[in-house]
């Protein structure tokens, strides 16, 4: 059975554009006395590393498009917030008052294209887009953790998305290196020796809201956690969009 820790680290500094992120989170592991581990899974909140890749967009100095100005009527948003999610929108596939959703060019559906303003800036206008290639971003730290430390842990970078049939948003990845997404038990017993016939498990979505728990979603300031004791397969081409349905056997949309 697995013995599963998630280990925070609450003493990053807070993050500039430009930051080496993985130096900074080295520096809190070795401030917090941990010994990493390639066993160990670490997962990055989507904004620290957004900052440090300069992801930040001034409200004042985005030009809203005819399009973006439509979807103002529509929407009741801002047009210049409208058109910055509308930069990183592959697919518009619903508009309501106060509500845009879409398909963003990554692949995935969300609100507002993962554009958002909470914990970013003590400047109001100030937005943050998603990586523009997350699991490069993930590659990125995990190689440069490597150098650093001597081992080469999985990397997970998560953000946090609603669902379509149930309230609340849960944290999800979006980026990752070293670890398969999706784990297949197809063909494992169950507890009366049948062998599962069609379970895939969400695993990085699994540590994605689970390392959400200890993040927080306001002033909480973790947005690194460890997660540690979890048996899993090393996966050195999974990328975050192995994930996704395709849109073949997409029921709903």
């Amino acid at each position: 059975m697995n013995h599963l820790q998630l280990i925070p680290l609450a003493n990053l500094p807070l993050i500039q554009p430009g930051d080496d992120l993985a130096g900074l989170i080295f520096a809190s592991i070795l401030t917090g006395g941990i010994k990493l581990t390639n066993n160990d899974i670490i997962v990055i909140a989507q904004k620290i590393v957004s900052k440090a890749e300069g992801r930040l967009v001034r409200l004042a100095e985005v030009t809203p498009s005819a399009q973006a100005q439509e979807l103002v009527r529509l929407t009741g948003k801002p047009a210049a917030l409208i058109e910055v999610i509308l930069w990183d929108t592959a697919e518009i596939i619903r508009v309501r008052q106060n509500v845009l959703i879409v398909q963003h060019k990554l692949g995935f559906i969300s609100a507002n294209a993962g554009v958002d303003h909470s914990n970013v800036s003590r400047e109001a206008d100030v937005l943050l887009r998603l990586p523009q290639d997350p699991d490069a971003s993930a590659h990125t730290i995990r190689q440069r953790l490597g150098e650093l430390s001597g081992v080469r842990p999985p990397v997970l970078i998560i953000d946090t998305h609603g669902r379509a049939w149930r309230r609340g948003a849960v944290g999800v990845t979006i980026g990752l290196s070293g670890l398969a997404p999706v784990q297949d038990l197809r063909g494992t017993p169950d507890l009366f020796g049948q062998p599962l016939q069609v379970t895939e498990v969400g695993l990085t979505d699994q540590l994605a809201a689970a390392a959400s728990l200890v993040m927080g979603q306001a002033a909480e300031g973790c947005p690194v956690v460890i997660v540690r004791g979890l048996s899993f397969r090393p996966d050195e081409q999974a990328r975050a969009a192995d994930v996704l349905r395709p849109r073949e056997t997409d029921l709903f949309r």
